[in-house]
């Protein structure tokens, strides 16, 4: 499972759709859970991001 996690198609794909729904959040829902939503996907989307970071190709 930690290699189908890790490939660089499946963190942008986290990367994207956690941030779009983190940024949404609280124009569709209202109160704490609009904001712990927007916490939650935005800290996925972060964690995803700074792999994503982490794993990129240096140029030759």
């Amino acid at each position: 499972m930690k290699p189908l996690l890790a490939s660089r198609p499946v963190l942008w794909f986290l990367f994207l759709f956690n941030l779009v729904v983190a940024v949404a959040a609280p124009f569709v829902a209202d109160g704490p859970q609009a904001v712990l939503t927007g916490v939650g996907m935005g800290a996925v989307s972060l964690g995803a991001g700074i792999s994503l970071f982490r794993t990129r190709r240096k140029p030759a």
